[in-house]
């Protein structure tokens, strides 16, 4: 098994690429996705965001109100705090148990992890960081994901800055062009996992 690292901040298209690589074969653990799963109505992740954050966070068809947890956590380090520690170690335990089934395989993993620049992970032999200018991922984040530009810019705040991201990399994606552009980045960045030992 090859396990690699992938990340970069909301707007960066990391997504895009993940789902690049996913097409030339590898097998993606997404954090984001686990973190989904794990927040469905009903599960202990669901019930204990409501304990912590009220019923204002439930919409009105009994799913998670994004945007309203949003709201809350953006504005508030401790409510940031206390939700990291409602689903960080559930989806660490996730990941864990993804990584370890792949182990003992020939299979390129990637991790596909937001704060990756902040946890790390044991037993990566590369990281990937998909960089752009901040300024055009608040443009991307309000054109096609329905942010507004305050948001946008708060979210990007909250994360690790792009120098940061950009010193964990062992290998960067470019994602400042088009798809076609995209894709012959993520062209490189799968030569580059195939010459890794």
């Amino acid at each position: 098994m090859k396990l690699i690292g992938l990340t970069g901040g909301i707007g960066s298209g990391k997504s895009s690429v993940s789902a690049a690589l996913a097409r030339r074969g590898a097998v993606v653990v997404d954090a984001d996705a686990i973190v989904h799963q794990l927040q469905q109505p009903g599960t202990e992740v669901f019930v204990e965001m409501v304990d912590r954050f009220g019923a204002g966070i439930v919409a009105p068809d009994g799913t998670l109100d994004r945007p309203a947890v949003a709201a809350i956590v953006f504005s508030d380090p401790e409510a940031l705090s206390d939700l990291g520690a409602i689903v960080h170690p559930r989806v660490h335990a996730e990941i864990d148990r993804r990584v370890t089934e792949a182990s003992g395989t020939d299979a390129v993993v990637v991790l596909d992890i937001p704060l990756l620049d902040r946890n790390g992970w044991p037993g990566l032999i590369g990281t990937i960081v998909v960089d752009l200018d901040p300024e055009v991922a608040v443009e991307r984040l309000v054109a096609h994901r329905g942010f507004t530009e305050v948001d946008a810019r708060a979210r990007i705040a909250n994360q690790a800055d792009r120098a940061e991201r950009l010193a964990l990399a062992d290998f960067v994606v470019n994602n400042e062009g088009t798809l076609e552009d995209l894709e012959s980045e993520v062209d490189r960045a799968w030569d580059w996992i195939g010459s890794l030992e």
